[in-house]
């Protein structure tokens, strides 16, 4: 009885691992097989596939420097206009201390036309960086330029008309660098 015993459990055991020993035996035949596939090629089909595979790989680099030229370019064409914008707001205060300087009185004309050279000088930096003023008296009423700071019933004037520049605006392209404060009639 023990033989019958020793030999069933083997026969368990055996066909416990049936499964198991053809799975492996299925994958070292794969293995053997891609083996023998790649014996099978020729030192010039090998030579070739690696050829394309560099070459894929080529591309595929080009193709990002291109992306990253292309992106580098388009960021350095963001900043520029912003970089000016930012730079001519820190100079409007000065623009309007001027205006204010020279629309006051003044006993010597030596010393207001130097005032008025300057003033001169400094808006036409500003006209080279292509800063425009916004804001004048009898134009519609726009708030993408307009601050409506104050509002005034007159009947000289039509609906939404600026009738009073409080404070000059500025823009530069289609970017408003400073909005006009403006009264508005009607």
């Amino acid at each position: 009885m023990q033989k019958n015993d020793e030999k069933d459990l083997a026969q368990e055991t055996t066909a416990g691992e049936t499964p198991e020993t053809t799975e492996k035996e299925t994958e070292g035949s794969e293995a053997s097989q891609a083996k023998e596939a790649a014996e099978e090629k020729t030192p010039e089909e090998l030579l070739q596939e690696q050829c394309s595979q560099l070459n894929d790989k080529y591309m595929r680099i080009l193709a990002e420097y291109d992306n990253f030229r292309k992106r580098s370019q388009r960021e350095k064409e963001e900043i520029y206009p912003r970089a000016t914008a930012a730079a001519v707001e820190k100079f409007l205060p000065i623009i309007d201390n001027f205006e204010r300087a020279m629309a006051s009185p003044c006993a010597d004309e030596t010393f207001k036309k130097g005032i008025e050279m300057i003033f001169q000088s400094f808006l036409k930096t500003m006209e080279d960086l292509k800063v425009e003023e916004i804001g004048k008296e009898g134009e519609p009423f726009d708030p993408q330029f307009h601050n409506a700071v104050m509002h005034v019933e007159d009947e000289n004037y039509g609906e939404n008309i600026v009738t009073q520049v409080l404070q000059k605006g500025y823009r530069i392209g289609d970017k408003v660098v400073r909005y006009a404060m403006v009264q508005v009639a009607n």
